[in-house]
């Protein structure tokens, strides 16, 4: 298996965060996570900073965070839900990650974080619909990931068992 840094890209609620540390314990490399580097480095929760300074202002922290993140190797990378928004993200990660998306049905996203209360993007009225909306937005960006893993009805376990499969020959 290659060297190359494998991130995770995905919708919110895909399974990126518990894939990306069971698959770096497999493997015995770094998790790091965009969304834990932002917040360690602004000292408050992304909720907070999209409160307090904006999503524009939080899209700029993620870039920064991939360009850091990206540089180290061999870790495995936990990207945010919005990281594919800014093409710049993907070629970053491209210089030395394989990157794999992780593909869930919006019925799978809903019922993984429709209790969570750190999704500023969909506090809306109908998070269902808001759920679809982002997906179908985002779907020709995740469509530039290497590899694509389908997690719904799938424990971590056999998700990163077919990611380990895909890249075998990496």
């Amino acid at each position: 298996m290659s060297k190359k840094n494998i991130a995770l890209i995905g919708f919110m609620g895909s399974g990126k965060s518990v894939v990306s540390k069971k698959l770096a314990a497999i493997l015995k490399r770094e998790a790091i996570s965009t969304d834990d580097w932002i917040e360690r480095r602004e000292g408050r929760s992304i909720n907070r900073i999209f409160e307090e300074s904006g999503e524009p202002y939080f899209r700029e922290q993620e870039t920064q965070a991939v360009r850091e993140v990206a540089g180290k190797e061999p870790v495995v990378i936990d990207c945010g839900g919005g990281v594919v928004l800014n093409p710049q993200n993907i070629k970053e990660l491209r210089k030395k990650s394989i990157i794999v998306f992780l593909a869930a049905s919006p019925k799978t996203v809903y019922q993984r974080i429709k209790d969570k209360e750190d999704r500023p993007l969909l506090k809306t009225a109908d998070p269902q619909t808001r759920i679809r909306q982002l997906m179908d937005q985002r779907q020709s960006f995740y469509a530039q990931a290497d590899y694509t893993v389908v997690t719904d009805k799938k424990t971590v376990q056999q998700v990163c068992e077919e990611i380990l499969h895909l890249l075998a020959h990496e």
